[in-house]
C-alpha cells in the first residue's frame, strides 16, 4: 500500500505519524519514538507483510511484472491507492487529507529530515487527495520510476494502469477489506 492506504488504515495520530514515516526509520532507531509513534511504525511493517502475501496483490503484480520486473509491487501500492480514494467523496478525501498533514506537521520533531522535505511537496502537490485523479496517479508512478535505478524513465507503467484499470480494481476489491480487517482486529486501539 502506497501513502493514502497508509494514513486511512491508521486509527491514532501517533498510528498516523509512525505509519507514514516508517519506510524512513531503521529498525534500531524505532526506540525512539513516542509509543504510539512505535506502534505506527510496527503497523506500517504489518501492512507491508500482509499486502505482500496476499493472493490478489500477487495477481495484481502479474499486470505490471512484464514491464518492471522486482518493482512491480511498486506500482501496485500507487494503483491500489486510487482505489483507496474512490471509496471516500472528494470532500471527504480533502478533509482526511488536510487532517493527516496537519498531524503530521504537529509532529514535526519526529519526522526525519528526507521525509520532511518530501511533506513539503506531499502537501504542496496534495498527494493524498490527488490519488484519486488519473493524473494523481500518473504523477507517482512517475516518481516510482524516477527512483527506481534500473528502469527506464519513459516505460508506460501508467499506460498499463489505464488499460488494466477494471482487473485491477477486482485485486483491490479482493484485497482490501482484508487489510482493513486485519489492521482494525490487530491494531485499533479498544475504546472505552
Amino acid at each position: 500500500m502506497n501513502y493514502l492506504a497508509h494514513s486511512i488504515l491508521s486509527f491514532t495520530n501517533g498510528q498516523l505519524v509512525g505509519n507514514m514515516i516508517a519506510d524512513f526509520i531503521k529498525n534500531n532507531e524505532r526506540e525512539n519514538f513516542p509509543l504510539e509513534i512505535q506502534e505506527g511504525i510496527k503497523l506500517h511493517r504489518a501492512i507491508d507483510t500482509f499486502t505482500d502475501s496476499h493472493p490478489a496483490v500477487s495477481e495484481a503484480k502479474k499486470i505490471f511484472s512484464p514491464l518492471v520486473r522486482l518493482y512491480s509491487g511498486a506500482f501496485v501500492d500507487v494503483a491500489f491507492d486510487y482505489f483507496v480514494a474512490h471509496l471516500h467523496s472528494e470532500e471527504e478525501l480533502k478533509s482526511h487529507s488536510a487532517k493527516a498533514y496537519k498531524i503530521l506537521w504537529e509532529n514535526e520533531k519526529w519526522l526525519p529530515d528526507h521525509y520532511r522535505k518530501m511533506l513539503v511537496r506531499m502537501e504542496q502537490d496534495d498527494w493524498l487527495s490527488n490519488y484519486r485523479q488519473d493524473q494523481g496517479i500518473k504523477f507517482s508512478m512517475q516518481n516510482v520510476l524516477h527512483k527506481a535505478k534500473y528502469l527506464d524513465k519513459n516505460l508506460p507503467v501508467f499506460n498499463i494502469f489505464l488499460q488494466n484499470k477494471q482487473e485491477l480494481q477486482l485485486y483491490f476489491d479482493a484485497f482490501f477489506p482484508a487489510i482493513l480487517l486485519e489492521c482494525e482486529k490487530n491494531y485499533k486501539p479498544i475504546q472505552r
